[in-house]
């Protein structure tokens, strides 16, 4: 899952991105409203997490306030270092879905992602399901007939989206834009690799396969 992060305060945007790394996220992380709503505008984001203050000439609630007006309804987290029930309702009227005051926990920050994600795609709990695959996103774990798997980070991300949009055609380049950062190079087979390996890991030397290639097309998961 792929998240637009706007944070001009480059200790707390690192110590951010460390957690959200740490959790499978991919991230775009922009220090100025200006270039993150470019991004926005480009790019495709299961969530975004912005800081009110921002340097420049567009600050957190107008980044918010654009991105609504352009149709973009991926949630949105806003951070800011009040807590006044205003700036709150300024927030969520613009199009926020949550609200979290600085100092906060980043345990809260990700458990509110979290939350979101499972809403946006009315899902109840954080564990995953798909014919006899278990995804446990919280604890990060597969379990498939009983037994674990075991995936690297950007496998767990990859499973993870699949597992989020079951029985959904995905494109490579949806793929792209929702488990890697605007780093990946989309010319490369890089998105083919990684289903080679998770199918290996999922499917093989088992009767039933739920990872489908759709030839010339992309990628699903279903029963």
């Amino acid at each position: 899952m792929r998240v637009l992060f706007i944070e001009d305060d480059k200790d707390i945007a690192s110590f951010i991105m460390h957690g959200l790394k740490d959790e499978r996220f991919a991230v775009d992380w922009a220090d100025t409203g200006e270039k993150g709503l470019m991004w926005a505008k480009v790019n495709s984001y299961d969530v975004g997490v912005f800081d009110i203050k921002l340097p420049g000439q567009q600050d957190g609630l107008q980044v918010c306030k654009a991105i609504r007006e352009r149709g973009k309804t991926f949630p949105i987290i806003m951070l800011s270092v009040t807590g006044d029930v205003s700036t709150k309702i300024e927030a969520l009227n613009l199009g926020a879905d949550d609200y979290l005051a600085k100092p906060f926990s980043l345990a809260e920050l990700l458990a509110r992602i979290h939350a979101l994600l499972r809403r946006e795609k009315k899902i109840t709990g954080p564990k995953l399901t798909v014919a006899d695959l278990e995804m446990d996103t919280r604890a990060h774990t597969v379990i498939r007939e009983g037994k674990s798997i075991q995936l690297n980070r950007k496998e767990f991300a990859l499973l993870e989206y699949m597992m989020r949009n079951p029985g959904t055609m995905l494109t490579r380049s949806m793929i792209l834009e929702h488990v890697w950062d605007m780093n990946a190079d989309p010319f490369t087979n890089t998105v083919d690799v990684h289903i080679r390996f998770l199918r290996e890991k999922i499917d093989v030397g088992r009767r039933k396969k739920l990872l489908k290639t759709v030839h010339g097309f992309g990628y699903k998961i279903e029963e």
